[in-house]
């Protein structure tokens, strides 16, 4: 089966899915979460420079049309610091 391919929204990298984060702005609520959910997604790759400029430039807001909470960007802030 041929693998499902993604972009980061910050670098415009193409790679499987896998090796991205998914952040969703969930259906029902207009929610954003992490990883799970249906409704709109942005796939973002789990470096400190896609993560900062994503940050500063509120690239997952304007790409979910939605606001992201300041817990979601300390979320994957966490994520990065342990996968080190």
């Amino acid at each position: 089966m041929t693998p499902n391919y993604r972009r980061c929204v910050s670098c415009r990298r193409v790679a499987p899915k896998e090796a991205f984060w998914r952040i969703v702005r969930v259906y029902d609520d207009r929610s954003v979460c992490l990883d799970r959910g249906m409704g709109r997604s942005v796939y973002l790759c789990p470096q400190v420079d896609c993560l900062r400029q994503a940050h500063q430039k509120n690239r997952l807001g304007r790409a979910l049309k939605a606001n992201v909470p300041e817990e979601i960007y300390q979320t994957l802030w966490q994520r990065l610091e342990t996968a080190e």
